[in-house]
């Protein structure tokens, strides 16, 4: 029941998050909403690359290296279809990662550093809010930012 649940949860995640990333294109990478603030392609790039980075937590290796989390926007969004690429390749890890363990290793607790000691279906459900965040950041940006 719980991986069931968990299946549902990234299914709908992905489908409300799609209105907002397929907005996401080479036009629009550079928008931001201010000087200050984050680009669009940077904050693809972000949503992509955690995905992978906290499925290290939930036992999954990967060669992606954070180049977003807790750093500037330099660019680092500005290649489109290799954001595009670690955003899908994202979504197959979190669907691998449900349909390979039980219910029971869904709450399981794991220590990690940016909530001390959690079970994993909380630390996944973390994923999914962050995504949702994010893709919010995005569709603001694209409707009310500028090319900066």
């Amino acid at each position: 029941m719980t991986s069931q649940l968990i299946n549902n949860l990234l299914m709908q995640s992905q489908m409300s998050n799609g209105f907002a990333l397929s907005q996401v294109s080479n036009d629009n990478l550079t928008m931001r909403l201010n000087e200050k603030a984050a680009s669009v392609g940077f904050i693809y790039r972000h949503i992509a690359e955690t995905m992978h980075l906290f499925g290290t937590f939930l036992g999954e290796q990967t060669p992606i290296q954070n180049t977003t989390m807790g750093q500037m926007d330099e660019g680092q969004g500005s290649n489109f279809e290799e954001s595009q690429q670690l955003l899908t390749s994202g979504y197959i890890l979190l669907q691998d990662i449900i349909d390979k363990n039980s219910d029971s290793w869904w709450l399981e607790e794991i220590e990690t550093p940016f909530f001390g000691k959690v079970n994993r279906l909380r630390l996944f459900s973390h994923i999914l809010y962050h995504n949702a965040y994010h893709s919010g950041q995005i569709a603001l940006t694209i409707s009310k930012g500028d090319k900066l």
